[in-house]
């Protein structure tokens, strides 16, 4: 038997599961199933569902096959290192608004890795622009029917979405939506609003253009262009000033009170910085509708203040002192946490976080580093803990700069709690 090469390697085997009983181990690799390399997770997944599978595995230079009975559909257990093992699909646009281009000097590789996956899209929600996929891939994705699908829309002009994302397929994403609705195939759509480039009637028939997709376009949601003080030269994008924030939310509002009327649902989902640089409430719960744009930052706000307004009670601080530190953008928002905190009797306190490590206007908690909030709290009483949003971490638990919180409590000399929301805090009270 020729050995296949290695296509998936194993990192994780569930406490008795199938793989667990048949003496899988995390190192092992994925060789086949069922005769066959499989290229990413959706693949494997498909090809275990039978009731008999048979494996290939590889382990210290050896393989062997190993055949398991099962219920169909069971799963058997095994966690990979990654959920593509064919290699990441990359980005094949330039844009103007790019954020991997505008990354410091000296990050490690995975922060400026700029994919572009369609299978990405459908395990995690990625977003991706449909530019770079093969005839293969689009016969799978409707053949398989990968549904959902997130796409990064930002302008359905064939020119202007050219221009911007210096691709000249760019210009094809009308069609490429009808055919995802073809195969019922239902999609996320983003618009990162870029001032003179994708706003005003440009934004205007964008929206008029996605909407007349529904129910194929399930989700509109529209973000502000993040630029870093490192960003090189190339062609002009400014940030997104208060006025044209207000433009944003008048246009969104409006649509969102026709469309309701009209298909029985906003559609439509504005992100929370629009909101928060022009002082507008936050909408209710039910104005986002499920919270679809969850992972885009669209409705974190609300989801905050609605837990924090859900804990009745913390516990009694007697004096105890205790500090909040988050990106400068959510700073107001943990003012409301403290207030309640001093009001059960501690001595709270929050330190807005300047990201001196992107610059420009990066203000969001979730791309504060090890070192600016280091800088922020240095020399400052922060009494028995500081508290953070979890997001400060990244999946390796460890911050953007890769200092650890180990590393920053020392530095510190006070403890470090991190917690998704009010109720996580509230636990790390106790």
């Amino acid at each position: 038997m020729t050995k296949p090469e290695p296509v998936g390697q194993i990192v994780r085997i569930e406490p008795g599961s199938i793989a667990d009983e048949v003496e899988l181990q995390p190192g092992d690799l994925l060789l086949a199933v069922n005769g066959a390399p499989v290229a990413d997770y959706i693949a494997y997944r498909f090809a275990i569902a039978d009731e008999v599978v048979t494996l290939q595995v590889g382990r210290d230079g050896e393989c062997w096959e190993i055949e398991i009975e099962k219920d169909e559909d069971e799963d058997l257990g095994i966690g990979f290192a990654e959920d593509v093992f064919d290699g990441m699909r990359r980005c094949a646009n330039q844009c103007v608004f790019c954020f991997e281009e505008q990354m410091p000097a000296g990050m490690r590789p995975s922060l400026s890795t700029r994919d572009d996956d369609f299978r990405l899209s459908f395990l995690h929600g990625n977003f991706i622009t449909l530019t770079n996929l093969r005839p293969g891939e689009w016969e799978r994705i409707l053949r398989e029917h990968l549904t959902p699908l997130y796409v990064s829309v930002h302008a359905t002009d064939p020119e202007v979405r050219r221009r911007m994302m210096h691709n000249r397929r760019a210009g094809e994403i009308l069609p490429q939506l009808r055919q995802l609705g073809e195969a019922g195939i239902e999609v996320h759509t983003q618009i990162v609003l870029c001032p003179g480039w994708n706003d005003g009637e440009v934004l205007e028939q964008t929206l008029d253009d996605l909407a007349a997709l529904y129910p194929t376009v399930i989700s509109i949601g529209i973000v502000p262009v993040g630029l870093t003080g490192h960003r090189p030269k190339g062609p002009e994008v400014r940030p997104v000033t208060p006025a044209d924030a207000e433009a944003v939310l008048a246009t969104v509002e409006r649509r969102q009170s026709e469309l309701l009327a009209k298909i029985g649902t906003r559609l439509i989902f504005a992100a929370d910085e629009f909101y928060l640089d022009t002082g507008h409430p936050i909408p209710p719960a039910e104005a986002y509708e499920g919270y679809p744009q969850r992972e885009n930052g669209i409705g974190l706000t609300r989801i905050f203040l609605d837990e924090l307004a859900a804990v009745k009670r913390f516990p009694a601080g007697k004096g105890r002192k205790i500090t909040i530190a988050t990106g400068t953008l959510a700073a107001p928002q943990l003012e409301l946490l403290a207030d309640r905190l001093r009001a059960a009797g501690w001595q709270a306190g929050v330190i807005p976080v300047l990201n001196r490590f992107y610059g420009g206007g990066v203000n969001v908690a979730g791309l504060l580093t090890g070192q600016d909030i280091l800088v922020a709290l240095w020399g400052k009483e922060l009494g028995e803990m500081v508290l953070l949003p979890s997001v400060v971490l990244n999946t390796d638990g460890v911050f953007l700069d890769d200092m650890t919180p180990e590393q920053l409590e020392r530095e510190l000399g006070v403890k470090l709690r991190f917690s998704t929301g009010p109720m996580e805090m509230r636990s790390a009270l106790k």
